[in-house]
């Protein structure tokens, strides 16, 4: 879809003064084998995901490295996880997920791509009790967050995170920000109807009404206790960053993205390019793409 398409978009959701209420999704963890399935396969056959994966792959492994052991939750059918842990070979992750559906996808997925450094568990992002304080070196999570009912659990997730984390860990979360218009939220949920599976355009629809706006992590970095600060894309916080300092990353990873972002192909990798910009408008520097190598 030609860029000017977004236009009329942006410059409504700059322009409006006011936000449509929060609509939490109608269930909390998806089960249904139907739900799973056009969620995962959307992503790893059609590839309309593959830029915002490697955006998300590539800045969080400049945000974790040197991790020896890091957490993603809500990691769903672990597209995302298994695309870092390749980039991270020496790292251990562990991935939980409210679903043992989705669990199951996961542990299916990371065993086809030959993946060996990912623990799955069945856990609750709100309460991982069965985690030792101070055991992980860094946590991550990525379009995961939106999925709580309500702001207390999202308290209660920060919490847990700084609890396990080690002083000086490092945190990548990313999430939806919640838009002003509905018509925004129709725009961008249904851009790639055509291309994929109508239940994941109707996820993708129900994650963005139950986006927390921008506001709401901010005000939990308090709470989160680390340095750490949040990034949204430039005008519309269509998507938002809550990242630790950047790390530097080695120079084979380094030509590993390059590489990745080159075998996209081209609508992909402008879709990649558009994401860095907006980005980079809004902030955030020190692009894992541009370093030398």
């Amino acid at each position: 879809m030609p860029r000017v398409s977004f236009i009329p978009v942006l410059m409504r959701e700059y322009l409006a003064n006011e936000r449509f209420p929060r609509e939490p999704e109608p269930a909390l963890v998806m089960d249904d084998d139907a739900q799973v399935s056009a969620y995962a396969e959307a992503g790893r056959i059609d590839g309309d995901m593959a830029a915002a994966y490697l955006f998300h792959s590539a800045r969080i492994s400049q945000t974790i490295a040197g991790a020896g052991k890091v957490l993603d939750l809500g990691c769903g059918p672990a597209t995302q996880l298994v695309q870092i842990a390749q980039l991270n070979p020496e790292i251990e992750f562990v991935g939980v997920d409210l679903s043992e559906s989705m669990l199951d996808s996961a542990r299916a997925y990371a065993i086809q791509q030959g993946v060996s450094n990912i623990r799955f568990e069945h856990a609750d992002i709100t309460q991982l009790g069965q985690f030792e304080t101070g055991s992980f070196d860094a946590v991550i999570s990525t379009m995961a967050l939106h999925h709580l009912p309500h702001e207390t659990l999202l308290d209660a997730c920060c919490r847990e995170i700084s609890r396990v984390l080690k002083p000086g860990g490092a945190i990548y979360l990313t999430d939806f920000g919640r838009l002003k218009s509905l018509k925004s939220v129709l725009f961008f949920a249904y851009l790639n109807a055509k291309h994929q599976p109508h239940l994941f355009s109707l996820d993708y629809e129900r994650s963005l009404r139950a986006a927390f706006l921008p506001e709401d992590f901010a005000r939990r970095l308090e709470v989160l206790s680390f340095d750490a600060r949040l990034i949204s894309t430039f005008l519309v916080p269509l998507l938002v960053i809550v990242q630790t300092p950047v790390r530097t990353l080695s120079a084979a990873t380094v030509r590993q993205i390059k590489r990745m972002r080159r075998e996209l192909v081209g609508k992909y990798r402008r879709d990649l390019d558009d994401l860095r910009l907006f980005f980079w408008l809004g902030g955030l520097r020190d692009d894992p793409f541009s370093l030398p190598d």
